[in-house]
């Protein structure tokens, strides 16, 4: 039996969450059971509100 077709797929997720980001808004992302991305947007962020960026540390080894 062949796998039925995704009806959302990781990149959508991200293109949409990194869509949200770069309107700087605060917003609820919501998957449907039938794939339908849903973007709730609130309020605009001003750069008080904003989180500030932390750099990331490098790591020798992942363990996932």
């Amino acid at each position: 039996m062949p796998r039925t077709a995704a009806r959302f797929t990781q990149a959508d997720i991200a293109r949409t969450v990194r869509a949200v980001a770069q309107a700087r808004v605060r917003a609820v992302v919501e998957v449907a059971l039938d794939g339908t991305i849903r973007v709730l947007i609130g309020e605009k962020l001003v750069e008080s509100d904003a989180e500030p960026q932390v750099p990331v540390e490098e790591a020798e080894d992942v363990v996932l």
